[in-house]
């Protein structure tokens, strides 16, 4: 700035060295003190306002180059607050300016400098022709429209960093260790967060099926919210997943009209969209508001995210675009857990698989020739009643044994890939593998034909089977085994009924009684568990004993 602009008035020198003093206090301030009050901040403002429209009365000219400090102040509204408060910041500088205006026409600058004159003061040597009306209303064009557009600036500008901010954040809960179910429990709960609904529901479905899966989670403000899967119906994917031109919309439920805002998959406005999907939702649910929008994961799934009383603020269609482009940008990111869980179960199986045949091709082969040269031995020497013969014996028996143990490893270790469509076969090749290879005569008798179980549910009871079965040759000593699965109002059941020696203790427990006298097979009651089923065992001691499991029918989600 030159100095030169200023004039020769020595009140021009004077304020601004108070406003250079007045600068240093506040930097000072701000240093040593963590965080400034609203009230701090509106007085520096103030001292802001006033400090270009007193500075410029001393400058030369209609040109000042002290307008820039009008200009600091407004960049300096728009960076603390926005919009609005930037136009007030230019409307109070044209206010001061305005007075100032009023002040000189009343001749208040004569006045003033005959008084400084009359006690041997310098005049204030103030140049007032910036502050004719022309000039002066120009001059307030100006700083209207420079609040309007700074502060329109800063406003996109904080929306923006805003919308980054949010995006990162939902981004960052997206992880391949937390799994699929803890990915969507999370996104949901930060949808909640953001929009302020109380409850939010996820519908997705495979593309090459019809069944629908459908999440929920509910705001609460003590605990976390949790991802609960709900059952599903063939009738849900009218309810959830109707064909619609809408991408993403917003309905607002009022006493007997229905406002509804739509967007197409390009983000451009929809006209006349039919309401008959909120009185499909309106009968299951209660709400107010709802805002819905649609998602894909890769070419494989796709489905809608709904929230139940949520708000949209401000300009609704511009919240909605925004809602419709996070949900794209954490599409891909969602697909990615998805994908990178699923190569992970697959390289698991592969390796299993892997181990499963160097076990079988070189320790099971081997202790089976050893078992066969021990046979020989045995027979040779079966003429001759020794101890020899029996010891003979006893070492191809646990020979034997160990080739079954090895045997069931390689089982448990190969990758289940059962569903509802061949759980009942699978269970029957099991039975039948395991008379043929123990000798114990074995059924499995099913009451069902065809069953709907998810495919983590099928996979956990064909491991349960597999276990007891395990569990009888090795400790019951039984000769008979029946494996039976029925169905019930609200589930399965499943039993494992032998003859053997039973369990060392007589009676019927429950699950809870099993698990607080740590009785019963504790693998067993682990994986009862982790389908929240109910394990029963009735036990009678030289007679044998009965499991029964039974699975409740809740949803399951296919992706994790």
């Amino acid at each position: 700035m030159d100095p030169t602009e200023i004039g020769y008035s020595h009140w021009a020198y004077w304020a601004l060295g108070v406003y250079i003093v007045h600068g240093f206090v506040v930097m000072m301030l701000l240093r040593f003190r963590q965080q400034s009050t609203v009230a701090f901040r509106l007085l520096v403002h103030a001292a802001d306002i006033v400090w270009p429209a007193l500075i410029s009365i001393f400058a030369t000219g209609q040109h000042s180059p002290f307008f820039l400090f009008f200009v600091f102040v407004l960049a300096a509204a728009a960076y603390r607050w926005g919009l609005w408060e930037t136009v007030g910041t230019a409307v109070a500088e044209i206010s001061v300016l305005g007075l100032e205006s009023l002040m000189v026409s009343h001749g208040f600058v004569q006045w003033a400098d005959r008084f400084f004159l009359s006690h041997g003061i310098p005049p204030l040597g103030a140049n007032v022709s910036f502050l004719e009306p022309k000039y002066l209303f120009m001059l307030s064009i100006s700083l209207l429209v420079m609040g309007f557009l700074l502060g329109y600036l800063a406003e996109q500008q904080k929306r923006l960093r805003t919308e980054k901010e949010i995006l990162a954040g939902i981004l960052s809960g997206a992880r391949s260790e937390a799994g699929m179910s803890a990915t969507l429990q999370q996104i949901l709960g930060d949808l909640l967060s953001i929009y302020g609904g109380h409850r939010a529901l996820i519908a997705s479905q495979e593309v090459n099926s019809y069944r629908v899966y459908l999440g929920e989670v509910r705001q609460s403000q003590q605990n976390t919210p949790l991802l609960s899967w709900l059952q599903a119906s063939s009738s849900d994917h009218d309810v959830y997943l109707w064909d619609s031109p809408a991408d993403a919309c917003y309905a607002v439920r009022k006493h007997h009209t229905v406002e509804v805002l739509g967007l197409d998959r390009e983000g451009l406005r929809l006209r006349n969209i039919p309401t008959s999907f909120l009185e499909r939702l309106g009968k299951i649910y209660d709400f107010r508001t709802i805002t819905i929008v649609a998602f894909a994961l890769g070419h494989e799934w796709w489905g809608r995210i709904f929230l139940f009383d949520s708000v949209l603020a401000g300009d609704r269609l511009e919240q909605l675009r925004f809602l419709q482009e996070l949900v794209r940008q954490v599409g891909p990111a969602v697909y990615n857990v998805y994908l990178i869980r699923r190569l992970r179960l697959r390289a698991g199986a592969v390796e299993r698989a892997r181990f499963a045949r160097e076990l079988h091709d070189g320790a099971v082969q081997s202790l089976i020739a050893v078992e066969m040269q021990v046979d020989v031995l045995r027979r040779q020497s079966a003429s001759q009643t020794t101890p020899l013969t029996q010891e003979l014996g006893r070492i191809q028996g646990l020979l034997r044994e160990e080739v079954l143990t090895l045997r069931e490893l390689m089982q448990q270790m190969k990758s289940l890939d059962v569903d509802a469509k061949r759980l009942l076969q699978f269970l029957t090749d099991t039975v039948e593998r395991f008379q043929r290879e123990t000798g114990i005569t074995a059924r499995f008798v099913s009451e069902l034909e065809e069953i709907e179980m998810p495919q983590r549910v099928c996979r956990e009871l064909a491991r349960i089977v597999q276990e007891g079965l395990v569990n009888i040759r090795k400790h019951s000593g039984a000769r008979q085994v029946l494996v039976r699965l029925g169905s019930l109002e609200s589930g399965w059941k499943l039993t494992l009924e032998d003859d053997g020696h039973g369990f060392p203790f007589s009676g019927r427990l429950s699950h809870r009684e099993l698990e607080t006298m740590g009785k019963g097979p504790l693998v067993i009651r682990e994986r009862v568990r982790l389908i929240e089923g109910e394990l029963t065992i009735e036990s009678t001691p030289g007679r044998g004993s009965l499991l029964e499991i039974r699975i409740p029918q809740k949803q399951e989600a296919a992706y994790g």
